[in-house]
């Protein structure tokens, strides 16, 4: 085992022990996590499950929805999750592609080699690599690292990437070094934005933060 490979288990241990299980991401069904992970972007989860329960009351929680309604309507649903014109729009294209390419079935949607099916969620309107993968990791199950603004300033100050790194570079550290392993990939991510919405503040709590106990962590 590299020196990487034991700092980085060493962390997600440490994370797991301060915090415990983080049971992401929170919804009913795994459709309901491709929504949250659409109306999620730009905003906090608070305003995402807003939105998401305006369209369970409205009976509109499903693609196969989505796909016959109107963009306006749409866009009243969602108005809590931000920019809501923006993604209505990603919304009812993602649930063309999911309907006229998968019958919105999910399965069929998994059956797609990880690679291939990344590529065609970024090709699609507003997906960018962190909801791509958000969807593949917590929707399809799939093995791939998520990373997030907290992940790159967390992992840049205790020198493991530098902050301007690219995304797919800093996901490539994580998982040349890490198990390819779903349920590791989504408690580490999820340990991660806990840590960072906790300690990664503008002013950060680094002597309150439970990694401040690993010594030289790199």
């Amino acid at each position: 085992m590299s020196a990487h490979q034991r700092a980085l288990i060493n962390i997600y241990q440490t994370l797991l022990t301060a915090f415990g299980p983080q049971n992401w991401w929170p919804a009913n069904t795994p459709e309901e996590v491709l929504f949250g992970t659409i109306l999620a972007q730009n905003t906090t989860w608070r305003n995402a499950e807003s939105a998401i329960d305006a369209l369970r009351s409205a009976d509109k929680l499903s693609f196969r929805a989505i796909y016959h309604m109107d963009l306006h309507e749409l866009a009243a649903l969602v108005k809590p999750a931000r920019f809501l014109n923006q993604k209505a729009k990603t919304l009812k294209l993602f649930s063309t592609f999911f309907g006229n390419g998968y019958g919105f079935d999910l399965d069929r949607l998994r059956r797609v080699e990880l690679w291939t099916l990344r590529e065609r969620l970024l090709n699609l309107y507003r997906i960018g690599p962190e909801t791509a993968d958000s969807i593949l990791l917590y929707a399809l199950e799939k093995p791939i690292f998520v990373v997030d603004a907290y992940t790159r300033r967390l992992f840049s100050s205790h020198g493991f990437v530098k902050q301007n790194d690219s995304y797919d570079s800093i996901q490539k550290f994580f998982m040349d070094n890490l198990p390819k392993d779903v349920p590791m990939y989504n408690e580490f991510h999820a340990l991660i934005v806990r840590t960072g919405a906790d300690y990664c503040k503008p002013r950060p709590l680094c002597h309150n933060c439970p990694l401040s106990s690993c010594g030289n962590i790199t």
